[in-house]
């Protein structure tokens, strides 16, 4: 199963392999060609390529916020 949702800064994922710490929740700081990720337990950041976050995300745990750094907001 692969996750295609649209990611916003502030989901927190879990993964399908846990992290060294233990923990299998992440949750996403940056949004590109690449993800940013900080893992919930221990703090660590790390950096996916789009595809390969993909294939080892489980499921959103919490959804972040559409719009909380600017994105999809409607000018006037």
């Amino acid at each position: 199963m692969e996750i295609h949702e649209q990611l916003y800064p502030g989901d927190v994922v879990e993964m399908r392999k846990a992290h060294p710490c233990g923990g299998q929740t992440w949750e996403v700081v940056r949004v590109g060609a690449d993800i940013g990720l900080v893992c919930q337990t221990c703090g660590r950041r790390v950096l996916l390529p789009r595809r390969k976050f993909a294939r080892q995300a489980r499921r959103f745990v919490r959804r972040g916020r559409p719009g909380i750094n600017g994105e999809d907001e409607q000018v006037a």
